[in-house]
């Protein structure tokens, strides 16, 4: 048990300087205005708002969502490259460390209420993601010229940017209309279901998740099942509050849970091939 709460405290903390990281530009807060220097071209990994006044970089799925806008003129080489590289690199394991929305939705989970537990209609539901991906992330911004997800869904946007630029600039508090109200509607209900279901965005709706689990095969960083350890007893799935069917597959964000309550230490973070994944 100590050895558990350690890992979680090292998870945690991970989190939260992670999320300090992105939005560390604290006078843009203060002012309204939003970071521009050089290190606001490069791609975070984790989901968050460009137009955060902390943020010092940019949003991967903002991001390709802005460059498939002009595909016209411009491949997306350099965002695409980005967003593969960290899949291949880590996976989904950037999900259970590095997003600070994820850090969000598990802090509101901690709040005592009746839990939803994950069952076949939760699994189905989860597949959903794709489909955000698909046609808000990729044919919106191809077909219409828009950014289907940041303009209708991305509740990061609308709690990182939307909140704080319009709390702090008379200005554009006065311009926000019917489109954020829609939003804000949205960013309720999601952290809503987030008290009640564990993670519930990341599970059924966030692009960036569903684009980092097409790696979870080949993804150099991520947790592997020791067949010739396993008991196969299905205490790590069952104790897992996504929606996986084993550690690691791709709605595995890598949190090292199972890997705790493995009685056979049959679970570990290794490179691919050196221990098969069922």
């Amino acid at each position: 048990m100590i050895r558990s709460g350690i890992v979680k405290y090292r998870r945690r903390l991970i989190q939260v300087l992670t999320a300090i990281l992105y939005n560390c530009n604290f006078i843009g807060f203060a002012q309204g205005s939003l970071y521009k220097g050089a290190t606001k071209g490069i791609c975070v990994p984790g989901l968050n708002c460009y137009s955060c006044p902390g943020a010092i970089g940019t949003c991967p799925i903002g991001s390709l969502q802005s460059a498939l806008q002009s595909y016209k003129f411009r491949f997306p080489y350099y965002i695409l490259g980005m967003m593969i590289l960290m899949g291949v690199v880590l996976g989904r394991t950037i999900c259970g460390f590095l997003c600070p929305f994820g850090l969000i939705q598990e802090l509101l989970y901690k709040i005592p209420t009746p839990k939803l537990p994950k069952n076949r209609v939760t699994r189905v539901l989860s597949l959903f993601k794709y489909l955000v991906l698909a046609v808000l992330v990729i044919i919106v911004p191809l077909a219409a010229g828009y950014p289907g997800f940041c303009k209708y869904i991305c509740p990061a946007g609308t709690l990182q940017a939307g909140i704080p630029l319009g709390l702090a600039d008379p200005q554009i508090r006065g311009m926000l209309g019917a489109l954020f109200t829609w939003k804000m509607i949205v960013l309720v209900l999601i952290i809503a279901a987030s008290i009640f279901a564990f993670r519930s965005f990341c599970r059924f709706l966030c692009p960036l998740g569903a684009f980092y689990s097409l790696f979870h095969k080949v993804a150099v960083a991520g947790l592997r099942v020791d067949e010739s350890r396993c008991s196969h007893c299905g205490a790590c799935t069952k104790f897992c509050r996504m929606d996986i069917k084993v550690p690691g597959d791709r709605e595995c964000i890598q949190c090292g849970a199972c890997k705790e309550i493995c009685g056979c230490d049959a679970i570990r973070y290794s490179l691919p091939g050196r221990e098969r994944i069922r």
